[in-house]
């Protein structure tokens, strides 16, 4: 039996207005620059043929994939559950401002970033554990190509899952916009083929 491909992208770039930010899961379109890169996704994957396509209801998760989609005949299917990591109340606002605002939270973070909450928001390891069931539901999906379009976070958490990797490493773990991830699944075997490849 053939591997199944799973093929997990980070959507295209979204405006940040020049800051670090907090992005979490405010919902801010694809810019002009990350639509060029959803096309450029769009032409290169055409020659797939995706069974399925997954991705966030999030716009920047679902623009990336509706533009993907107009080359195949699958169209996208919503996951909450794919969203990016909530930073509640920190979200839009700037590194800068709450690293002055919030000193002693934004230390906390800093000092242990898997387990740290912002106020209102989730944990990285929140995260990882949505992200992690959401994987094995979509693998448990029939055929042998399928694409996720998901988020920067949740992308680290479900890598650093199918590497064996501590959570506490998940920065380590380059995620630009617009990249591309592969997983091949082989029965029970789950491995990384290829990480944050840039067309």
């Amino acid at each position: 039996m053939a591997p199944k491909n799973i093929y997990l992208l980070r959507h295209g770039e979204v405006e940040t207005q020049g800051s670090r930010r907090f992005i979490g899961q405010i919902n801010i379109p694809l810019n002009h620059n990350g639509r060029l890169q959803a096309f450029r996704l769009r032409d290169h994957l055409a020659v797939v043929g995706f069974n399925y396509v997954y991705c966030s209801d999030l716009e920047r998760s679902l623009k990336t994939a509706l533009f993907i989609c107009e080359k195949q005949e699958a169209r996208p299917i919503i996951r909450k559950d794919l969203r990016e990591i909530s930073l509640g109340c920190w979200e839009g606002k700037s590194f800068l401002e709450i690293q002055s605002g919030q000193p002693e939270e934004f230390s906390k973070r800093g000092r242990d970033i898997v387990h740290y909450r912002p106020p209102g928001g989730e944990s990285f390891l929140d995260c990882a554990a949505r992200a992690v069931r959401a994987l094995y539901e979509i693998i448990g999906s029939p055929g042998n190509n399928i694409l996720v379009v998901g988020h920067a976070g949740l992308n680290r958490c479900i890598i650093c899952h199918v590497l064996g990797s501590p959570l506490k490493n998940l920065f380590n773990i380059a995620q630009d916009y617009g990249c591309m991830n592969k997983l091949e699944v082989d029965g029970i075997h789950l491995k990384l083929v290829r990480m944050n490849w840039i067309l």
